[in-house]
């Protein structure tokens, strides 16, 4: 299963590189389920190679020009304290087995899992049903934007990223075109960079409660990141939004596969 997990690694940094925003979106299935990595401490390691693997990204496109760094860290600025907060003390917070009915018991494992699949789903049908939408509209009309949306949808991202250590691009570049009516191109690269900040920041927040694989996770980020390069070559001879369709299929197959098991087979 482990050769299966790196290929799989592999995958999620082209996945990254091809579609952008949501293509990080396996990293916690790939450590639970081929790694048999804790569903919590999955979320941990998520942090760092979904971070690291953006930051990578993020530079490719901002050596572009494809970047907005003002933009990143006021969209990034409520979502990166939130992820910190919730990694520091909301995590650890929540009891191991939060309730029981019979035999039957919720556990914080179980409930990552189904929250998890959960959000797989939304992210796969944004995916599916994504129109696509290159034209950004008149700079001024941004400024209509109050600063509290957009500190309260950062405050959304940094509790997706916190509670299951994924990015959550496939919300992020919806929001920075429609609310920033920021460019396409720009958007992904924008989203990246406030992805590698709130993930790392979240990480860094687990450094207390977990112990890291160090070894093991510099190799998986490792192939991951060679896997973003190779996303974005086969990228620019292909149709990003074809891709991002199928893509968003395959994810929502994933979903509805890891709803089945927890819910189902999670005793067998």
């Amino acid at each position: 299963m482990e050769i299966a997990g790196y290929l799989a690694s592999a995958f999620i940094g082209i996945s990254l590189g091809l579609v952008g925003g949501g293509g990080s979106i396996l990293t916690v299935p790939v450590l639970v389920y081929l790694f048999g990595l804790n569903p919590i401490l999955a979320t941990s390691y998520s942090l760092f190679i979904v971070g690291s693997t953006s930051l990578v990204g993020a530079y490719s496109n901002y050596r572009k020009k494809q970047v907005n760094i003002r933009a990143a860290l006021l969209f990034g600025s409520s979502s990166m304290i939130t992820v910190f907060i919730t990694r520091r003390f909301v995590i650890p917070a929540i009891p191991e087995t939060i309730f029981t009915i019979g035999d039957f018991a919720f556990t914080h494992n179980l409930l990552t899992m189904l929250l998890f699949a959960a959000l797989m789903l939304v992210a796969s049908l944004s995916m599916i049903l994504h129109r696509k939408n290159n034209a950004a509209l008149p700079p001024d009309k941004a400024r209509h934007n109050h600063p509290g949306i957009l500190l309260l949808f950062g405050v959304g991202i940094g509790i997706i990223t916190g509670l299951l250590g994924a990015g959550g691009g496939f919300m992020l570049i919806p929001a920075l075109v429609v609310l920033l009516h920021m460019p396409m191109k720009t958007a992904v690269g924008t989203s990246l960079l406030i992805i590698a900040l709130n993930s790392l920041i979240g990480f860094l927040g687990d450094l207390s409660h977990y112990t890291i694989r160090w070894p093991f996770l510099f190799t998986l980020t490792a192939i991951a990141i060679t896997g973003i390069f190779i996303g974005m070559a086969i990228g620019k001879k292909a149709r990003p939004q074809h891709l991002k369709k199928w893509f968003g299929i395959f994810v929502l197959i994933i979903g509805i596969a890891i709803l089945i098991k927890e819910i189902l087979f999670k005793n067998t």
